[in-house]
């Protein structure tokens, strides 16, 4: 009961000047409704970036060459580069390597492999139309392999790939470019580099990628990309590839599956175990964490940049606290007179203080709702923002500790003063 009662005095003293009460609450409410809306922005971003590492392929290993620590991981760094010999000429992927890999006795767990091949330049014309656009050469099981959709017309198939046919397959954003929304696309003619090439189907749109704007790209028949389009060279009686995907049965096989590939590698390139490797061998687990870890530190700076604002605000509520205590001087006065005990007095301001944060909590939850609902349609290429239950709890509880905090010294001073002083005060 003696709560409750220093919950109502809090609140009816709280009422008596609604101007400086908001402008106190303030504070919390911005700081509240900052927390919530910059967290939103981080898991929205890190949501969106799991959404795209799964939507490029599920269980996919990539191979690509050269020995590249994208993760800064320090497995192949300056001290352990020390103690492995480099390679003295350092091979290409070729598609003996991807033979070699699809083979079942050497890399076991195999779903599919699809290797492609990228060169430049990338000018496609149509009539008096021209734009610039990624031009990959691929295999027919790309497209299980990387979980591409058409949206029309036909995929690249294996007689494609073995005629070396002049045939294409766009994606929506070209498709958009060089044809109007009245015009067909497939069967018509384009110009990739100068060289004519048959359209024959048309991509689903896809949302923007990590690695560049999926739908800027045109698939070709690898054999095409290589022979045709560009000079993609030979080592040792293969065309050399620029990647190869590599798609696991399962999950649990990842590693596996990379380790195999990995010795399979070494053999094929020469290369001893103290050579370091001329290819890397990269996985979506590896990828999704090393983006995960990334956008959990951008989160946490950005949820720490908000709590400056909380704590501002707390500022603020001792301010008004201090000058609360003042004014109430008498009151205080007058209730320690007719027997109320210093625990009271304090529980009277704490409460008050707690009653502050906690009504600028709620109210910032409901504008950091509403923020990161408008979120969307403000930032470019940004989906969604996530508010998490957690990222609520987190700023309400940093809200109650810092009116808690912040209403300790001015609860203090106010059960401090002798009842004598506060009646004489004017």
């Amino acid at each position: 009961m003696q709560f409750w009662e220093s919950v109502a005095i809090a609140l009816r003293g709280l009422t008596v000047n609604k101007l400086r009460t908001f402008l106190t609450m303030l504070g919390v409410i911005i700081g509240v409704a900052s927390v919530i809306a910059l967290l939103s922005i981080g898991k929205g971003f890190e949501k969106g970036f799991s959404q795209q590492i799964e939507s490029m392929g599920i269980n996919v290993l990539w191979i690509i060459p050269g020995n590249v620590d994208i993760f800064g991981n320090g497995e192949d760094g300056p001290s352990s580069r020390e103690a492995r010999r480099r390679p003295k000429s350092p091979e290409p992927l070729t598609m003996g390597d991807v033979e070699a890999i699809a083979d079942p006795v050497f890399v076991p767990d195999v779903l599919a492999i699809a290797p492609e091949y990228t060169g430049n330049p990338n000018i496609v014309t149509r009539g008096q139309r021209e734009m610039d656009s990624s031009i990959t050469g691929i295999v027919p099981d790309y497209q299980s392999v990387r979980n591409v959709t058409l949206v029309m017309g036909d995929f690249i198939s294996q007689a494609h790939v073995d005629r070396r046919a002049r045939v294409a397959v766009l994606g929506s954003s070209v498709a958009s470019e060089l044809f109007e929304s009245y015009e067909y696309p497939l069967g018509q003619m384009i110009k990739l580099n100068g060289t004519p090439f048959e359209v024959i189907g048309v991509l689903a749109e896809k949302e923007r990628g990590i690695f560049g704007e999926e739908n800027n790209k045109i698939l070709i028949p690898i054999t095409a990309a290589q022979t045709r389009l560009y000079n993609a060279g030979a080592f040792r009686g293969d065309l050399i590839v620029s990647t190869i995907y590599v798609q696991v049965v399962t999950q649990d096989r990842m590693e596996a599956v990379s380790s195999h590939i990995d010795e399979v590698l070494r053999e094929r390139h020469r290369l001893g175990s103290d050579d370091e490797k001329d290819f890397t061998i990269i996985s979506q687990a590896e990828l999704l964490q090393f983006g995960s870890s990334i956008l959990a530190g951008i989160s946490a700076f950005l949820g720490t940049i908000a709590a400056v604002s909380l704590l501002v605000g707390g500022i603020g509520i001792m301010n008004i606290m201090l000058v609360s205590v003042t004014e109430r001087t008498r009151e205080i006065g007058i209730r320690k007179a007719v027997g109320a005990k210093r625990r009271d007095i304090l529980l009277q301001f704490l409460v008050e203080a707690i009653v502050l944060s906690l009504a600028g909590g709620f109210v910032g939850i409901g504008l950091g709702y509403g923020i990161s609902a408008l979120l969307p349609q403000l930032i470019p290429d940004f989906e969604e923002a996530v508010v998490t239950f957690g990222s609520v709890v987190l700023a309400t509880s940093f809200a109650v500790a810092i009116g808690l905090f912040f209403g300790v010294y001015p609860a203090t001073r106010a059960a401090r003063l002798k009842p004598i002083d506060a009646l004489r005060y004017e």
